[in-house]
């Protein structure tokens, strides 16, 4: 059984939505705590308009007081050239991040609200953000939201989502996510979407899946996408996130979940699961309250007492 990379969103997707402020420091020692539990890939901000999304003012901050061990991959949010620009920033004074999370949406409804383009608009912005990470040394990978279905649209048509990693790869993507952006995705649809995804960009384009857990099924669309051949998922600490653009989407499948579910099928992901379950007790301290992580609550399985005898 092939390993799998977990990519720990946590520190950004899993904390945009908060109400609450969430402390630079605790920002940073949140990451800290993914790099102790084995996590080698982190989005750790993104660059957006504070205005819109509160919680990630102070992202340059934030990138600032990360630990620099050279064997994580720094990622943040780009949904502009300025976005890029601010990533490639970063790198001028400190070590900054390493790559440009930039983002289109498989909607035009979905993709005017979230960043106010349609398909065709983000089309061109993509090729623009992506050549010029690419330029600056940073490497730049492209999520497609709202590829499973659209909270104004319905259904987003599986050949849309396909063509979009296709004109993505051509304009020099290193590596393709599909997100199930509102958690409306079901295994026979993921499996399927990343199946042909592989048939058109070939079997060895990198290949991700950034799964919501709105309706419960995140873990097992996971596995649908794992027997497609993905090897790259997106996860977050308690499983914590959500959309603010888009009405009821639920948290991030967490990376708890993931963990144990990859582990006790016989997958490697680099992941001490033990660490993943003190980092949840230790973050819901800072966020007061339980993360919705099942596995966070439940812990690993382990046999606790005798059984009960007639």
């Amino acid at each position: 059984m092939e390993p799998v990379t977990l990519f720990e969103v946590g520190p950004r997707d899993g904390l945009q939505n908060e109400p609450e402020t969430v402390a630079m420091a605790d920002k940073v020692a949140l990451v800290a705590r993914a790099i102790d539990y084995g996590a080698r890939r982190i989005e750790v901000g993104s660059f957006v308009n504070p205005r819109r999304v509160p919680q990630m003012a102070g992202t340059e901050d934030v990138i600032a007081g990360l630990p620099d061990d050279p064997a994580v991959r720094y990622t943040a949010l780009c949904l502009n050239v300025r976005g890029v620009e601010r990533a490639i920033a970063t790198r001028e004074t400190g070590r900054g991040v390493d790559e440009a999370g930039c983002v289109i949406v498989a909607s035009d409804t979905f993709g005017v609200a979230n960043q106010g383009q349609t398909i065709a608009d983000g089309i061109a912005a993509n090729r623009a953000m992506i050549a010029l990470a690419k330029s600056a040394g940073l490497k730049a990978q492209v999520t497609i939201g709202a590829a499973f279905g659209c909270p104004f649209e319905g259904p987003t048509p599986q050949d849309r989502v396909l063509d979009i990693a296709e004109a993505m790869a051509e304009a020099g993507a290193e590596e393709i996510a599909f997100a199930d952006t509102i958690g409306v995705g079901v295994p026979p649809q993921v499996g399927e979407t990343v199946a042909r995804a592989f048939e058109r960009l070939g079997n060895t384009f990198p290949l991700r899946v950034h799964l919501h857990d709105t309706r419960g099924l995140a873990a097992a669309n996971a596995w649908a996408a794992y027997l497609a051949g993905c090897r790259t998922f997106d996860s977050a600490l308690g499983g914590l996130g959500g959309c603010p653009f888009a009405p009821k989407a639920a948290g991030n499948v967490a990376t708890e979940e993931l963990a144990y579910m990859f582990a006790r099928s016989g997958i490697a992901t680099g992941v001490d699961l033990d660490a993943v379950l003190a980092a949840n007790a230790w973050f819901e301290t800072v966020m007061g309250r339980p993360l919705p992580s099942r596995v966070g609550r439940a812990g690993d399985f382990t046999i606790t007492r005798e059984p009960v005898r007639a």
